[in-house]
């Protein structure tokens, strides 16, 4: 892309950019079906007049908004050399880490593009990345630390980017085994008064981790692996008492264990092993006065070495734009009634966020 250089107009202190786009990118590709890309452009700078003619797009408005317009397709246009399409939702996220950027509220260096072009795994014809800079920072951190604490609201994609980087782990042989694994208490059930057996009644509490593997591995495989041993879907009890060594092991819906639970956890931890626990302190099942392993634990290992804590929000809501104002909402309601408990009523969803893939 070949930019002209900010032209400022003194008497009315505005400034002007011309933004050329290459032959070889389709104008679609960089402004979207029906121009879908650019009315999202246009609606987050809506004092800016932006108009196309041919494959020169042109800005005029307010210096510091032009200037970050040109950031914005710069951005663009480098996410799509990597042959990956732009979305209306990874142009509005661009626009979020830009703006935040240029306002000094961004705590990093990290670029739109390096954050939208990482790739995770590649699984039949689909692309698991992170879509937030929050969630590049969380990938980042599984890489560095040995134990990493994914912790957030629903949909933030917790759960499903430990699981493409534990299957990442696994094919790239760093680890022999995948070690997965959730507290069996949810929504005040109790496994005794549900029927079944105990295979069928553990079952529902491990299925979405069932569902996340369908996505990222071939589905006929998965028996073979489990049987094998190299992939475990487990209830936390079954861990008591072992030593995990090769594994990647991840702990999720880990706001429902207790204190001692969570130790007994932690110190399964073998050699040659990594750790990703995950969960919401914001629902809590545990039975009334039961505090929460997940919320203690990070008054004990805030700053232990190799012990790495990733707090996402609802900016990094990855599943319907809805889910994100739901979270907002309930913590605005939990601030105002001065609730200490942080604990809803209802049944849990799939933490693990499928809005993480790319297409």
């Amino acid at each position: 892309m070949t930019q002209t250089p900010t032209a400022h107009t003194s008497a009315q202190d505005r400034a002007r950019a011309r933004i050329s786009v290459p032959a070889q990118h389709p104008m679609v590709t960089v402004l979207g079906s029906g121009d879908s890309l650019l009315r999202v452009i246009e609606k987050a700078f809506p004092a800016a007049d932006i108009h196309v003619r041919g494959n020169e797009i042109s800005a005029v408005g307010d210096p510091a908004e032009v200037a970050l317009i040109q950031r914005v397709f710069d951005e663009m246009m480098l996410v799509l050399r990597t042959g990956q399409p732009m979305t209306e939702d990874a142009v509005e996220r661009s626009i979020a880490m830009l703006k935040a950027s240029d306002q000094g509220t961004s705590d990093g260096p990290e670029t739109p593009a390096e954050v939208l072009t990482q790739n995770i795994l590649s699984s039949r014809g689909r692309t698991i990345r992170p879509k937030t800079l929050n969630q590049k920072r969380y990938v980042d951190a599984i890489d560095k630390h040995t134990i990493v604490f994914g912790i957030g609201p629903a949909g933030t994609g917790k759960t499903y980017l430990a699981m493409a980087k534990a299957v990442q782990a696994l094919q790239s042989k760093q680890v022999n085994r995948i070690i997965l694994t959730r507290p069996a208490v949810e929504a005040g059930e109790r496994l005794g008064f549900l029927p079944g057996t105990l295979y069928e009644k553990i079952d529902p509490y491990l299925r979405p981790l069932y569902d996340a593997l369908h996505d990222m591995l071939d589905p006929d495989s998965i028996p073979r692996l489990m049987a094998a041993g190299t992939i475990e879907v487990a209830p936390l009890a079954y861990m008591r008492g072992r030593t995990l060594n090769d594994a990647f092991i991840i702990l999720d819906e880990a706001q429902n264990t207790s204190p001692e639970q969570m130790k007994m956890f932690l110190t399964r931890l073998g050699f040659d092993s990594k750790i990703v626990i995950t969960g919401d302190v914001t629902q809590v099942d545990l039975p009334g006065g039961t505090k929460s392993g997940l919320r203690q634990v990070q008054e004990i290992l805030e700053g232990v070495e190799d012990v790495h804590f990733s707090r996402l929000s609802s900016q990094d809501v990855v599943r319907h734009k809805l889910v994100g104002r739901i979270v907002d909402a309930y913590e605005k309601y939990d601030s105002h009634q001065g609730t200490e408990s942080g604990a809803h009523q209802g049944g849990r969803g799939r933490t693990g966020a499928k809005g993480s893939k790319g297409k």
